[in-house]
């Protein structure tokens, strides 16, 4: 391995000649300057990874190299040392951006301590901007991010859909992508002049989707003041994704299914048809077979749809693309945030690669923009993250203890609250968690005076 280049700034030689002895005895390549000016032209030519420098000296402070040296090269730790200690100095100096400070007569195991830290901040900030060209390069597909073989699977997969005009289900669990993945194939598709509708069959209540997906006529029901065309019509000449499809009403399923097949659609309350040229895509986070069998979805629906399939992995199945993720969010909220915040702390990333992430890439970038926000620096340390991720075992608890004497509807309040929990209020995710309808989940949230949102 290269040696660490160490800069050592002082107007006494004595000193000089010792920090050089340690250092070299360090495992460090060490040269001397004996001032401030001294030491800006050794700069240009060594071209340090470290330098530690005396404050007072003549012709240049330590205080004005500081500035000098971070105006140059503000990643460049520098290290201030002075026999003349004050909380002013202190103060001054890491506003200035010193890596740290150190008084006389010299604290070696400290300094030692300082310059490992030193170095694996450089070794940070190094791996970040692999991360960093990495990205600008292309590691990923559209808007996914990732290099994991299965994400090159999916790749290859939403490569050939783009390619034709065939339907899809896309799979997976809640927080892996599947609407990017739609979004993704209509952009790259003949189709991506054309407008993109999206329909969440559990976000819409049951009296409405009917009038949302086919349309309606004014007068057709109580409150139809107008006429509204169908997403049918909306997203004709494009493409119309079906989210969560084994969560639409299965007294719907028969009618969706008769106007892909012929083509065309009647408004509620109209008796004229109108023709549609739309690709649709649809996808679910429950196994389709599975649902099919729990009577949730129509088989005949299914394979209708299912020209292509596309599986989403969960992102504890490709931890291999966490790195590339989090430098993605970080440059993403750096923006956002107007933050400055170069990489994860070697403890945060172990924690964030050692979760199961049950809400997968969703509650990923949820965790980076709060830590990003939380850094106001540099460093994104592990008390930044959550202190669900903090604590031992990485993730909330899956048991749920309840006391002796509770009430049967007082358990079911709990269960149902706790899954909410645990799926970041996914209602879809766990009304499938649970076994029960996404209505059924609105409805006990209602019962229980509990707002949606």
């Amino acid at each position: 391995m290269r040696k660490s280049k160490v800069l050592v700034v002082d107007d006494e030689p004595a000193i000089r000649e010792v920090m050089e002895m340690i250092l070299q005895e360090w495992g460090y390549d060490v040269r001397l300057a004996s001032d401030g000016v001294e030491a800006k032209e050794m700069v240009e030519a060594y071209g340090p990874d470290i330098v530690i420098s005396d404050v007072v000296m003549p012709q240049l402070s330590g205080l004005d190299l500081l500035r000098a040296l971070k105006a140059g090269n503000p990643a460049r730790p520098v290290i201030l040392v002075t026999a003349h200690a004050s909380v002013d100095l202190a103060v001054e100096s890491m506003k200035q951006g010193a890596q740290d400070f150190i008084t006389k007569p010299m604290d070696y195991p400290k300094l030692r301590a300082i310059l490992k830290a030193a170095e694996s901040d450089i070794e940070l900030r190094h791996t970040s901007r692999k991360l960093s060209t990495q990205l600008e390069q292309g590691s990923g597909f559209g808007e996914f991010v990732g290099t994991s073989p299965a994400m090159r699977e999916v790749y290859d997969l939403l490569q050939s859909l783009s390619a034709s005009d065939a339907s899809a289900i896309i799979t997976g669990e809640s927080g892996t992508g599947k609407e990017l993945a739609a979004r993704t194939i209509h952009r790259l598709s003949s189709r991506a002049g054309g407008a993109f509708i999206a329909v969440n069959a559990s976000a819409i209540p049951e009296t409405l989707i009917e009038s949302e997906v086919f349309g309606h006529e004014k007068g057709a029901f109580t409150g139809a003041v107008g006429v509204r065309p169908g997403c049918f019509e909306l997203a004709s000449g494009g493409t119309l994704f079906f989210d969560e499809i084994a969560e639409m009403p299965l007294s719907l399923q028969p009618k969706l299914l008769r106007v892909l097949e012929d083509g065309k659609v009647r408004r509620l309350g109209g008796k004229q048809e109108f023709s549609f040229d739309v690709r649709v895509i649809a996808a679910t986070n429950r196994d389709p077979r599975q649902a099919i069998q729990d009577g949730k979805l129509r088989e005949d629906l299914y394979y209708r749809l299912t020209v292509f399939t596309v599986p989403l992995p969960p992102l504890r199945e490709r931890k291999e693309d966490i790195p590339l993720l989090a430098q993605h969010f970080i440059t993403e909220f750096n923006r956002k945030h107007a933050a400055n915040v170069e990489a994860l702390r070697d403890e945060a990333f172990e924690i964030l690669s050692t979760y199961s992430w049950p809400g997968n890439v969703r509650e990923f970038r949820n965790v980076m923009e709060r830590a990003v926000i939380l850094a106001k620096g540099e460093w994104i340390e592990s008390y930044h993250l959550p202190p669900y991720l903090r604590n031992p075992g990485g993730e909330p608890s899956t048991k749920i203890v309840l006391p002796v004497g509770i009430t049967a509807a007082e358990a079911e309040r709990e269960l149902i609250l706790r899954t909410l929990e645990r799926t970041n209020n996914n209602k879809a995710e766990a009304a499938r968690q649970l076994g029960l309808d996404v209505k059924t989940i609105r409805n006990k949230l209602k019962s229980y005076q509990i707002e949606e949102a």
